[in-house]
């Protein structure tokens, strides 16, 4: 799937155009290509720190970030490669816990681009091969690899022999690229399973769940899934996780939301049904307040953007953009946001989305829907998705901009910038903080 990713700095923005003029086909996803240029790079995917690999619709990022959180608290060094970037392209690659310097993506990627005159790779995958070169290059304990689109297809299923694989919650996304049938979404993220390798799954429904453990039975991974080989539950203010090793209770996430436990639970599975790396319950624990990830629920207290706002008001971002993600934060906020405060979503989805499936878990709870363009991207207009929100019965006003939508209100809100990881994106670089 082609991007549309930018760069303020120069040399950086310069590259992302030179291999816009590369790319044979952008829409077009499949190994061959990445293969064929980690085989000219001399294929640093053969020389990384042991792997775990992440797919999911929802919740991947996070629990990349639980596993990194971890991993540290055991005093382990860890590369990460996660996308999309918020606000900085560097953001997508994390060599032994330091965001990539502009100097050493600028040259690791002229680099890649070399190789990739006569291949046509997309800019995923040379973000890829960006990033294996850099793991390579680099001694660490353990390497997290967030799944781009799909799995089977995807660019880091190039890796041979992970140490353990997961996959977080499943829905409908990206419906061009992995259809509308949930059976078949399933199956094309189980695409990641290895033969021998542990396959660490969420909790799904029966026809899901047998679609995921027919993919790794077919190559000899062991399913080791939530409800049967694990369990966690979020009780009394703690996850209390259960497996063949005994049971831990564990403090609830710093990272809000009871999806976020859940994705918590994940991680902490993935690390306990593997052997190589040692990983102690304190780490465990640790993880649950140290990991970060930025645009998830994420509260606002200080900025130019918040101080826009009436006095009182709070301002939260998250860059959930499809119905799954929708129903658990408007879940969350049924739970939680009890006091009265007004809530005004502040919405904008991109034309390729589901538009109306994201903002229907918000009717009856959002008391005002302001709505936006996302510059620069293929998005649905102001005016569209105004008319959209009053079709469902929200009060609702098209928007020019951030600035626009936070200077329209007057009186005390709750915030919430939803719909799309661009629009939050925008909104950290207008307001910060900037992700670290």
């Amino acid at each position: 799937m082609k991007e549309v990713v930018r760069s303020s700095d120069p040399r950086i923005a310069a590259l992302i155009a030179r291999q816009a003029a590369q790319s044979a086909d952008g829409d077009q996803i499949g190994l061959g290509r990445i293969r064929a240029l980690l085989d000219r790079l001399g294929r640093p995917q053969d020389s990384l720190p042991p792997v775990l690999h992440v797919a999911g619709t929802n919740g991947k990022g996070s629990t990349c970030a639980f596993l990194r959180a971890a991993l540290e608290a055991a005093g382990k060094r860890v590369h990460v490669f996660t996308s999309p970037h918020l606000v900085r392209y560097n953001e997508r690659i994390r060599i032994a816990g330091t965001l990539i310097d502009d100097v050493e993506l600028g040259g690791r990627m002229a680099a890649v681009l070399d190789a990739n005159e006569e291949i046509g790779a997309s800019l995923f995958e040379v973000n890829v091969a960006v990033a294996f070169l850099a793991f390579r290059d680099t001694p660490a304990d353990a390497c997290i690899l967030e799944v781009g689109l799909g799995g089977r297809l995807d660019a880091t299923n190039v890796i041979e022999r992970p140490l353990v694989c997961g996959i977080a919650s499943l829905g409908l996304d990206h419906q061009q690229f992995l259809g509308r049938n949930m059976v078949g979404v399933a199956r094309e993220k189980a695409g990641i399973a290895k033969p021998a390798v542990p396959l660490v799954t969420q909790l799904y429904p029966p026809d899901i769940a047998a679609a995921v453990a027919g993919i790794a039975g077919s190559v000899g991974a062991p399913v080791e899934a939530r409800g049967s080989s694990w369990t966690a539950s979020l009780r009394h203010g703690a996850i209390n996780y259960r497996d063949r090793e005994g049971m831990l209770k564990l403090p609830t996430p710093r990272l809000a939301g009871k999806h976020q436990a859940m994705n918590a639970a994940l991680a902490v599975a993935m690390l306990r049904h593997q052997s190589t790396i040692a990983v102690p319950p304190p780490a465990l624990t640790a993880a649950m307040g140290w990991a970060q990830w930025p645009a998830r629920l994420q509260q606002l207290t200080a900025g130019p953007m918040f101080d826009m706002l009436p006095r009182g008001s709070e301002l939260w971002v998250d860059g959930g953009h499809n119905p799954a993600a929708a129903r658990l934060i408007a879940d969350h906020a049924r739970r939680h946001w009890q006091d009265g405060k007004r809530l005004v979503l502040v919405f904008a989805s991109l034309a390729s989305k589901d538009a109306a499936g994201t903002l229907r878990p918000f009717r009856g709870l959002a008391q005002e829907v302001l709505t936006l363009g996302i510059d620069g991207h293929d998005c649905r207009s102001p005016e569209a998705l105004e008319q959209l929100a009053e079709t469902m019965g929200c009060t609702a006003r098209a928007k020019v901009g951030l600035a626009d939508a936070m200077a329209a209100l007057r009186q005390p809100a709750r915030v919430l910038v939803f719909g799309s990881l661009y629009l939050a994106g925008e909104l950290l670089t207008l307001n910060g903080p900037l992700p670290e």
